[in-house]
């Protein structure tokens, strides 16, 4: 027995975002690798303690750094399933609102890199919430479509 997947025209997208995702978290992996690195915080300490980030500039960094790659991670499961879903029926709005919210997480990690977290948001990485929403309404809407026309 054989299964035939027909994809929307414009899945092209859709393949594209999800893509620069996983080359996000690859860029952000390393970043925290480098402030591990000068931080001298060692495996499998996967953050400073407080004192050690008080006490040190790197330490700061490398936290700043680990917490944007974990909250990236975090995000992930939604935005898979939002951009999937959405796409059904908009893959090139789900492909560039994947993009364009993965191109929001590098303004996120630039802005905490700096050592004052508030900045994590006022770089352009606020943009990311918006499409997250922006992604979870449409696939929401998407699901309702699909449900109605099914039945």
């Amino acid at each position: 027995m054989s299964l035939s997947i027909v994809l929307p025209p414009g899945f092209g997208y859709v393949a594209a975002g999800l893509v620069s995702t996983a080359w996000v978290l690859g860029w952000q992996a390393l970043v925290v690798s480098s402030y591990r690195s000068k931080s001298g915080i060692k495996y499998p300490q996967l953050y400073a303690e407080k004192a050690e980030a008080d006490a040190s500039k790197e330490a700061l960094l490398f936290n700043c750094a680990q917490r944007a790659h974990q909250n990236t991670i975090e995000h992930m499961p939604l935005i898979i399933v939002t951009t999937l879903a959405t796409s059904m029926k908009y893959p090139v709005f789900a492909g560039y609102a994947c993009g364009s919210w993965a191109l929001s997480r590098v303004l996120y990690t630039l802005g905490y890199v700096t050592g004052d977290p508030v900045k994590r948001n006022t770089r352009g990485g606020i943009l990311g919430e918006f499409l997250v929403v922006g992604l979870l309404l449409s696939s929401t809407y998407t699901a309702f479509e699909l449900l109605r026309s099914s039945a």
